[in-house]
C-alpha cells in the first residue's frame, strides 16, 4: 500500500519505510498497479487520476462538516494528523491551522518565504535580501535587512505564539522557521499521518 501527496510539481510517496517524490510532469501514474491512496492539489493530475482505480482519493473519505468548502486538503490532513495544537505548514504559502480536542477551530494563510521576498524585490532592488531567521526579534532592527525580517517574521510569531499551543512545524521550510519556535515539533510526514488518521476513520486501512 503506498500513500501519495500530489502536489503541484511533485508526487511525494510513502511506503511505510521510505518516502519519495517523482517529478510531476515526467512521472506516469498507471505505471503503479498496487493501491494508491492519495491527496491532490493539481486539478490537471486529479483528471488524469480518475480512471485509475487502484489510485484512491482520500478526499473522498473526508467529513467536510469540519471544514471549510474551500479549505485545501493539504491544510485538513495535516489538521487530521493531531488532536490539538498549531500546525504550521512552511510551504510555497505559509498556512496556520488551530485544532483543539480535535476539532479544526480555524486558521489563515500567510505568504511563503520566496513569495514574500519576490514583493520586496518588486518594491525596490534596495530590499532584495534573504530573510534573517536568526533575528533577534525582542530588539528593533538598524539595518535594511534585519527591518524586512522583522516585519516579516515578527508578526507571524506573534499570532502563532499568542495560542498558547504546542506547535507542529512541516513545510519545505519547517526548519528556518523552527528557529522562531524551538520548542515545536517538526514532522516533515505529518500529512502523510494524516492521511492514515482518515483511513482508520473510514475503515480502509
Amino acid at each position: 500500500m503506498l500513500l501519495c501527496d500530489i502536489g503541484n510539481t511533485t508526487y511525494h510517496f510513502f511506503d511505510e519505510h521510505q518516502s519519495y517524490k517523482e517529478d510531476a510532469e515526467l512521472f506516469m501514474p498507471s505505471s503503479v498497479k498496487e493501491e494508491v491512496f492519495y491527496i491532490c492539489v493539481n486539478k490537471q493530475v486529479r483528471e488524469l487520476l480518475k480512471p485509475l482505480k487502484n489510485w484512491i482519493d482520500l478526499s473522498e473519505y473526508v467529513d467536510r462538516k469540519n471544514y471549510y468548502d474551500t479549505m485545501g486538503i493539504d491544510r485538513i490532513m495535516a489538521c487530521e494528523a493531531i488532536e490539538e495544537g498549531v500546525v504550521v505548514d512552511a510551504g510555497s504559502a505559509i498556512t496556520v491551522d488551530i485544532v483543539k480536542a480535535g476539532k479544526f477551530e480555524g486558521g489563515f494563510i500567510y505568504p511563503g518565504v520566496r513569495a514574500m521576498g519576490e514583493c520586496y524585490k518588486n518594491i525596490s532592488a534596495a530590499l532584495a535580501y534573504s530573510f534573517n531567521f536568526e533575528l533577534d526579534l525582542d530588539k528593533m532592527p538598524k539595518n535594511s535587512r534585519d527591518a524586512i525580517s522583522y516585519g516579516y517574521i515578527k508578526l507571524l510569531q506573534s499570532e502563532v505564539k499568542s495560542y498558547k499551543m504546542e506547535i507542529y512545524l512541516t513545510g519545505g521550510d519547517a526548519f528556518e522557521f523552527a528557529k522562531l519556535f524551538p520548542a515545536s515539533h517538526i514532522d516533515e510526514m505529518l500529512l502523510f499521518k494524516g492521511m492514515k488518521n482518515i483511513m482508520k476513520k473510514a475503515n480502509i486501512c
